[in-house]
């Protein structure tokens, strides 16, 4: 009873929480399904490289990489402006960049896990999408900002523990298959939880006409999503 008295109870208080952008989501879907489109030509473009020159793969993926971490910050910029003219082609490349850089862990999947896991990510994707909206939009402001900050911090700690993955590989040295299910899974858990803080925080930073710059929160949450859980099949695949 109790518990059910403090759910209602957070409900009540978010939904009196002055949004800055209410239906600042609801602008953005279109334009994170459509950079998920795009990603997807991305990837399929990088396989027929791999396919047909492998030895061009990696120097492309490499120029590939940076030219959309500079993209990023860009289209973030002009994005969180409003100026969503500027924004559209800027994203949409962000996106095939993305995608193209993805195509060597697909490719991986492929031999890996095949065309079932690649489809089984997919659906982990759009089942969080689904739970994750009415959790994220009636969250208390002390529940969901607490949520936000725990779910950054452990971003952080992953992202430090991917580069030294990445270092040490250039020394020879791999990852365990055991570590690489515990980094994956608690990647898979940390973008469930920005999934969920999408819907909190979101409406709370951005008005409804910055819709881009929310499209873009949403699109970085669930792609990453994506590679955490494909990473995470792959490497059970491996036991």
């Amino acid at each position: 009873m109790s518990s059910t008295s403090n759910f209602q109870d957070a409900i009540r208080q978010a939904q009196s929480s002055a949004l800055v952008g209410p239906n600042v989501i609801r602008n953005a879907l279109p334009f994170v399904g459509g950079g998920l489109l795009l990603t997807a030509v991305g990837s399929w473009g990088g396989l027929g490289v791999i396919s047909t020159a492998p030895q061009l793969f990696m120097p492309t993926f490499i120029v590939a990489i940076i030219a959309e971490i500079a993209l990023f910050f860009i289209a973030q910029g002009v994005a969180a402006k409003g100026n969503n003219g500027a924004a559209v082609p800027l994203l949409a490349t962000y996106s095939l960049l993305s995608g193209y850089t993805l195509a060597g862990l697909i490719y991986v999947a492929l031999s890996t896990v095949g065309i079932m896991g690649i489809v089984i990510a997919a659906g982990g994707c759009g089942i969080t999408f689904m739970a994750a909206s009415p959790i994220g939009s009636n969250l208390s402001e002390r529940d969901g900002f607490a949520l936000a900050k725990t779910v950054q911090l452990g971003i952080i700690a992953l992202l430090v523990v991917l580069v030294a993955q990445l270092l040490f590989s250039f020394f020879g040295v791999f990852t365990p298959t055991f570590l690489e299910i515990a980094i994956s899974g608690v990647g898979v858990v940390l973008f469930v939880g920005a999934a969920v803080v999408d819907f909190f925080i979101l409406p709370r930073t951005y008005r409804d006409d910055q819709y881009l710059a929310a499209a873009l929160s949403m699109y970085l949450t669930y792609i990453n999503l994506f590679i955490f859980i494909l990473r995470l099949l792959i490497a059970f695949n491996r036991r």
